[in-house]
């Protein structure tokens, strides 16, 4: 099973969709792209699954926002811009991903996941609140930030 120290995120660059092979451990880095030196994550969320997602978590100082949805949700696909704004927003100050529920089974059974959207926050890699159904971009920043949900 790969660790921290080992796995590889594979992130497409914003700029020039050129793939990059980063670290785990170095997503609070701020990555620039191998190929165009642009800035990677530039405020947008990242996908994580099953394989990859405790390497991230562990890896980051900062606060992890989790939207767990799939692609048969509708709710899921009227916030997704939304989590976008956000993820601009608290860029540096948090770390906002995606789960696909559906992809992603074992975790979405280890938080007890029962309907989506739901969003979770993580500090030090504990659930420390949660929020269920579809919120505005306001509301994923309060709550990303620490002060919203439980």
């Amino acid at each position: 099973m790969p660790t921290m120290n080992d796995t590889r995120l594979l992130l497409p660059c914003p700029h020039c969709q050129a793939t990059n092979r980063l670290p785990a451990a170095r997503i609070d880095e701020a990555p620039n792209c191998g190929k165009c030196g642009q800035p990677l994550l530039q405020g947008q969320p990242l996908d994580l699954d099953d394989a990859n997602f405790d390497a991230v978590v562990g890896s980051t100082r900062l606060p992890v926002l989790v939207d767990f949805w799939a692609a048969w949700c509708g709710p899921c696909q009227m916030m997704a811009p939304a989590f976008k704004q956000a993820a601009a927003q608290v860029q540096g100050r948090a770390l906002l991903v995606k789960v696909n529920s559906d992809d992603s089974p074992g975790l979405s059974q280890r938080y007890g996941i029962r309907s989506i959207p739901t969003l979770l926050r993580l500090q030090g890699g504990r659930e420390v609140a949660r929020q269920s159904g579809a919120v505005p971009a306001s509301a994923i920043v309060a709550l990303a930030l620490g002060s919203g949900a439980r």
